[in-house]
């Protein structure tokens, strides 16, 4: 199966030349993507796949249930270096729809050490627990504490020193919170996003898809 993989890539690879001889001259001369993705990093769920983009165009943060620790400092340096270096415009973070991350943070299980990177997802469904108790059927619950929980990383990221100086020294960059659904491959905009100038969206929630 390895073998196979790199069979792909040698076809991706001439497939890419023959369409344009200087694709990849192009590509290793400069990296200057407008958007930072933080995305989770469920296989099914490929930026450049699902937004259309082509390789080096989306600069892309992955983890377990697309969290924003504020102590990361995986995390902070690619915002840091996303932001300061490659001056991207838009920082999109994206969740999904069946989550694995957002279910097992809520199924009662012991699941290891795992268990501590999935707390502010707890933290999301007790805070916003009046509302989440009057959706009927756990996969709509699970799936609106996967909207809520991207709001709350917007904002958390919003927080940072790091996107809190580049807005000071007048930084044109903006957090956008998206949600894609695995079953319809559509990604929905929550409107509940921050720039330096202004928040969209309601505090503490954000718009149904």
């Amino acid at each position: 199966m390895l073998k196979d993989l790199l069979h792909h890539n040698v076809r991706w690879a001439t497939e890419k030349r023959e369409e344009d001889p200087n694709y990849f001259r192009r590509l290793s001369a400069l990296q200057r993507p407008e958007y930072l993705w933080i995305g989770c990093s469920d296989s099914r769920v490929p930026a450049n796949v699902i937004t259309g983009l082509e390789p080096g165009e989306v600069f892309v943060h992955r983890n377990i249930a697309n969290l924003v620790h504020r102590g990361d400092m995986n995390l902070l340096s690619v915002v840091e270096f996303a932001v300061e270096t490659l001056e991207v415009r838009h920082i999109i973070v994206c969740g999904h729809y069946g989550c694995g991350g957002v279910r097992s943070a809520l199924d009662g299980h012991r699941h290891g050490i795992v268990d501590h990177w999935l707390q502010p997802i707890r933290d999301v469904a007790e805070a916003n627990e009046q509302e989440l108790t009057i959706i009927e059927g756990k996969e709509p619950r699970l799936d609106r504490i996967s909207e809520l929980s991207v709001v709350a990383q917007v904002s958390s990221l919003a927080r940072t020193p790091i996107i809190q100086s580049a807005w000071a020294r007048g930084k044109d960059v903006a957090i956008h919170g998206w949600i894609y659904g695995l079953s319809d491959g559509l990604i929905r905009d929550l409107e509940c996003g921050a720039t330096g100038q202004e928040t969209s969206g309601r505090a503490g929630g954000c718009a149904h898809a």
